[in-house]
């Protein structure tokens, strides 16, 4: 709270969750000026007739009133569909895996939610319940500030706010909600059938219903006569023929790549030294928020970067972000646009580890 030393208002975005309400409450304790701001960026009732925006207000106001502060509603519905949704749509029609809540990021929270309150608000600060700091360790998905997801829980039920501290997490995908993914996309993207094939021996194991539906790394149902030889995981696609190529076995080395290439970074305070003078920047890298950290290498390539992992990573998908980190520091993120050759195009005779156990030993080779 150090950095906010002499500023007096401050509007925190409650999203009628635990998180966003301990930064409230925090800010409180600490003696500032709390305005609450709720965020409608979605709209569209599902199948069942229900909008969560309506529940999640409900509970933001609920916490606004216990907290005694006043709260205002920031409609951006117009600038999330025409910034977030209409993008994801199109990457899924394309076959990437795109990533809504970093956009979401760049154009709502720290965009059109910034201006609302410097403009409507007289303020020029904001808070959220999100990362405040970037740890080594993790005890489960969020923090505020130094605090993990049940100091955070415990911290609600100890100040009243027990109903925030039993609240479901938000897991998936905000503007879905608890819909089924295949029938929400379905409903903005024209299904296509293709085949699925194996990707050693080519033979079609069975068909599906678009490729929008599935990404890299998931697991795929194919024809019955073939499903006594185990599961089979989505291993690439082909979007002009709608091909799904599938891997036999959750390990398998088409699903395993050690390289891959991103479009233009984005740094969070200046670029890597060394990195714009060509040379190569050794860090860590994430591209999902549960995985560890890998050690890896960056270089500059055209206008994006080149990331050289220290060990393959399974499931690696065009579409997602990759992260990088110097010790406790997020230096930014790059969009992935390629991955390199799995460890089964490159003929590999490495088995893939993790950590001291045997994943897999590719046997062609």
């Amino acid at each position: 709270m150090s950095l906010l030393r002499g500023i007096k208002r401050v509007v925190c975005g409650l999203s009628g969750g635990v998180d966003s309400a301990i930064a409230a409450l925090l800010l409180k304790k600490k003696g500032y000026e709390v305005i609450g701001c709720f965020m409608v960026n979605w709209d569209q009732k599902d199948e069942t007739g229900k909008c969560s925006v309506d529940e999640d207000y409900e509970d933001a106001s609920f916490l606004a009133k216990k907290l005694e502060i006043p709260i205002f509603q920031a409609n951006f519905v117009k600038e999330y569909w025409n910034h977030i949704f209409t993008e994801f749509i199109s990457e899924y029609e394309h076959g990437l895996t795109p990533n809504p809540d970093i956009l979401c990021n760049k154009f709502i929270k720290f965009d059109s939610f910034l201006k609302h309150v410097q403009e409507k608000l007289n303020s020029e600060w904001i808070a959220t319940g999100h990362y405040a700091q970037i740890r080594r360790k993790w005890e489960s998905k969020d923090e505020v500030g130094a605090l993990t997801k049940s100091q955070v829980k415990q911290m609600a039920s100890q100040n009243d706010l027990e109903k925030f501290a039993k609240k479901r997490e938000s897991m998936g995908i905000c503007f879905i909600g608890n819909r089924k993914f295949k029938r929400f996309i379905d409903e903005y993207i024209e299904p296509r059938e293709g085949s699925l094939i194996d990707v050693e021996s080519r033979q079609v194991l069975g068909s599906h219903r678009g490729i929008h539906h599935y990404t890299i790394g998931q697991r795929v149902a194919v024809n019955n006569e073939h499903q006594h030889r185990g599961p089979f995981y989505v291993a690439s696609k082909e979007t002009r023929n709608q091909i799904i190529y599938v891997a036999h076995g959750h390990e398998h080395p088409s699903l395993y790549a050690e390289s891959l290439l991103t479009g233009g970074p984005h740094w969070i305070s200046s670029s890597p030294d060394g990195l714009d003078r060509g040379d190569q920047v050794e860090c860590s890298f994430r591209f999902q928020h549960m995985h560890k950290l890998i050690r890896c290498r960056v270089q500059k390539e055209n206008d994006g970067l080149k990331v050289t992992l220290v060990q393959p990573l399974r499931a690696i998908a065009p579409g997602q972000f990759a992260v990088f980190y110097q010790d406790d520091e997020c230096l930014g993120s790059a969009r992935i646009v390629q991955v390199g050759p799995s460890l089964m195009q490159q003929n590999c005779d490495r088995p893939i580890i993790d950590s001291d156990k045997v994943l897999y030993k590719y046997s062609r080779c």
